[in-house]
């Protein structure tokens, strides 16, 4: 009996050491597979997708200005939306927003210096507080012709306004030029400074206010959005404009004569970018942006002139408009009475700087 039950025992020890051996075995032979494996890589492979540089995110950048569609700002700022949106592959999309559908004169600084829009193209005088030195520009009888003022903008002493910007924390980036602008009103041909008398002009700024003045007449800063309005219910007699603004925003349909004055009143726009903006953006996305600007910039001096002689034809058409072109007398009669704004711009942006644009032309 003790016999049978040792060799029960026997077998029993004999399988135990068996199954010991097998799982012994198993486990070596897992352990040695698992040390021999090679590491998994976590590198991309080379030349796959992931080493590319992402593009940036989409950038959408809003253009807002004043002035109708038919007119070489906005036909500009659309130039520019084509160039950037081209060359970003559409990475960048820029929405214009003309005749102050965001913003009036009066809200376009706070617009941009909030970034609540990024690119502005206001009139020359509408620095007069923040940037007085602009005025340089609507000075009268200052530029013969629209490329002495171009060729003032592009030189030293443009790189020097642009930079004057920076302090009211915007980039200047270009002047589009829109010619010179000319007197219309309800009442009566305009021939020498005292047919101003009596008269109220709508102004743009503080420097075509002054100008009115000097030449007899009374004027009320308002927003361009509200000229139309205001010359047909008689709040003002008239305004100054260019014939592209004048055509453009139907001033002849409720105005009855223009007088031709030469290149006495010039009106630029000086287009800006919010500077903090700016300069956070990619380098890709800015240097598509300054070649939209440049192409965009060109664009708009060269239609500029065409506009504005297409408008004052289309003004002559029209018969709306009585117009009459000062002879050289009279013209000297305007010159005299204009002068007498330079003693209070010479305290204001500096004599030298005045004399710098007069010899720079």
């Amino acid at each position: 009996m003790a016999s049978g039950i040792d060799g029960n025992r026997s077998v029993i020890a004999a399988s135990v050491l068996l199954v010991t051996a097998v799982l012994v075995s198993l486990l070596v032979g897992g352990c040695q597979r698992f040390e021999s494996a090679p590491p998994q890589s976590t590198a991309p492979a080379q030349g796959s997708s992931a080493e590319k540089a992402a593009p940036p995110p989409k950038l959408v950048v809003k253009f807002s200005h004043v002035v109708a569609e038919d007119t070489p700002k906005h036909k500009a700022a659309l130039k520019f939306k084509e160039v950037a949106e081209k060359l970003s592959n559409g990475n960048i999309e820029v929405q214009v927003f003309p005749n102050s559908q965001l913003y009036k004169d009066a809200e376009e600084f706070g617009a941009l210096q909030s970034n609540a829009v990024q690119y502005l193209a206001p009139g020359t005088a509408k620095f007069s507080v923040t940037v007085p030195e602009w005025q340089v520009f609507d000075l009268p009888y200052i530029f013969p012709t629209s490329d002495a003022v171009i060729k003032v903008a592009d030189g030293p002493i443009g790189q020097d306004l642009y930079k004057k910007l920076t302090s009211q924390k915007m980039l200047g980036v270009a002047l589009w030029d829109n010619g010179f602008r000319y007197f219309t009103n309800n009442k009566h041909q305009m021939k020498q400074p005292s047919d101003f008398v009596g008269l109220k002009f709508r102004a743009d700024g503080k420097p075509a206010e002054t100008l009115v003045k000097a030449l007899g007449g009374s004027a009320q800063v308002m927003a361009f959005a509200e000229v139309f309005s205001a010359l047909q219910q008689g709040v003002v007699d008239g305004q100054v404009n260019t014939f592209s603004n004048i055509y453009s925003m139907k001033f002849h349909e409720v105005q009855k004569y223009m007088t031709l004055s030469g290149p006495m009143s010039y009106l630029g726009y000086v287009v800006v970018t919010n500077a903090d903006w700016y300069s956070k953006l990619p380098d890709s996305q800015r240097k598509v942006l300054d070649e939209a600007m440049k192409e965009a910039t060109a664009y708009e001096r060269q239609i500029a002139q065409k506009e504005n002689d297409d408008a004052f034809q289309k003004l002559k058409e029209s018969g709306k408009l009585e117009t009459y072109t000062l002879n050289d007398s009279e013209v000297a009669a305007w010159k005299k009475a204009a002068a007498s704004v330079y003693p209070d711009y010479e305290k204001q942006i500096g004599k030298d700087l005045i004399d710098k644009v007069r010899s720079a032309q």
